[in-house]
């Protein structure tokens, strides 16, 4: 993902114009339509969704400057898209990490959801969905910028950066979960397949300590 974060350009000022709220009348609660296991290397393929109705891109000045705004309001916990025009790719900075081994392309405008350590949006990898923060109570709201926590999916960046969110909790330098502090992701919803390479990470260290105590 092209870390919005790191931009150095202002903010672009708000379009002339109200823009009118499109409420959707989606639950929180919504059954996937597949799901993928930990160790899996392929993607299913659904068909295109529309994504002008839920989302604007802006392109602003500089590098790693595109973001994404919401046109809808949604609870918290709602499926905002489905990821649904994926290919397998190798790990760069415009993918998403969708288990263990493998890295997607999104191949559509939910590439600029960029990263915030206060994030509106969580990728539901297991259910190739994107919904809203569950944690965020006050839900989604139209004219919100489209943001999730990038080390939720990806283990290790290909392209490390300093965030510059500037939220009260921004974390600085952001790499991927595997050099996070346990504290700091144990704050945030992590996908399942980080949820177990940190606990193998564990199993690893603890296993070496181990071994040193009984040297």
């Amino acid at each position: 993902m092209p870390p919005a974060a790191i931009i150095d350009a202002a903010p672009a000022a708000a379009p002339n114009g109200k823009q009118q709220s499109i409420v959707s009348s989606v639950k929180s609660v919504i059954a996937p339509s597949s799901s993928i296991a930990d160790n899996s290397t392929s993607v299913p393929a659904w068909v295109k969704p529309d994504l002008t109705r839920l989302l604007r891109v802006e392109h602003l000045e500089g590098s790693f400057a595109s973001r994404s705004i919401s046109l809808v309001d949604l609870p918290a916990g709602a499926v905002f898209a489905r990821i649904t025009n994926p290919t397998p790719a190798t790990c760069a900075y415009t993918s998403v990490q969708a288990s263990k081994d493998l890295h997607i392309e999104l191949n559509s405008d939910l590439v600029y959801i960029n990263h915030s350590c206060n994030p509106t949006l969580i990728f539901d990898m297991p259910r190739w969905e994107v919904r809203v923060n569950p944690d965020r109570a006050e839900g989604l709201k139209a004219g919100e910028e489209l943001t999730f926590f990038y080390p939720s999916t990806e283990w290790d960046m290909s392209q490390p950066f300093d965030c510059r969110c500037k939220e009260s909790n921004c974390q600085g330098a952001i790499s991927g979960a595997k050099t996070m502090p346990a504290d700091v992701l144990s704050k945030y919803w992590l996908a399942p397949h980080i949820e177990s390479l940190l606990k193998e990470q564990r199993s690893i260290e603890s296993n070496g300590n181990g071994s040193k105590n009984s040297a």
